[in-house]
């Protein structure tokens, strides 16, 4: 039995219609340029939504660590009033207060003869390994002239 073709079917298909148990090239090229573009889009939505945090990197890092929990509040709420924040935060220096401040507690620690604790920022001392000299009492004796005063409190 031969089969025929109905008579409101087209004689000829287009290209992109497939034959049965072929491979549907149109339908892997679509799927391809799917995940590109998926893949572009959110790259470029992340390097945005991380421009605050670029931004605030080389300030302080007290502002750096706000401005990175806000665009990560931003990120997971999808609220972008954080990100808003988070990238004024960035633009704006904020100033330093913090030296100043630990700077007149220094020298309010020294006035009450309080030894300066040590400063966080700096690495800490390490103690040489050197060997100390022979006769120590000859170095670290005071001079003749100097007396030590007593304090009153």
């Amino acid at each position: 039995m031969s089969e025929s073709l109905h008579p409101a079917a087209p004689h000829h298909l287009p290209g992109f219609i497939t034959a049965p148990g072929d491979t549907d090239i149109l339908m892997v090229a679509v799927g391809v340029i799917l995940v590109a573009a998926i893949l572009f889009v959110g790259n470029i939505y992340l390097q945005i939504h991380s421009l605050p945090e670029r931004m605030a990197h080389k300030s302080q890092k007290l502002q750096f660590e706000i401005v990175a929990v806000l665009c990560l509040l931003a990120l997971f709420t999808h609220n972008h009033l954080f990100w808003v924040i988070g990238l004024f935060l960035a633009m704006v220096d904020l100033p330093d207060f913090s030296t100043p401040l630990r700077s007149i507690a220094g020298s309010v620690q020294k006035m009450a003869g309080i030894p300066p604790a040590p400063d966080p920022s700096e690495p800490p001392v390490q103690a040489s390994t050197h060997a100390a000299p022979a006769d120590v009492s000859d170095t670290m004796k005071t001079p003749v002239g100097k007396t030590e005063v007593q304090g009153h409190a």
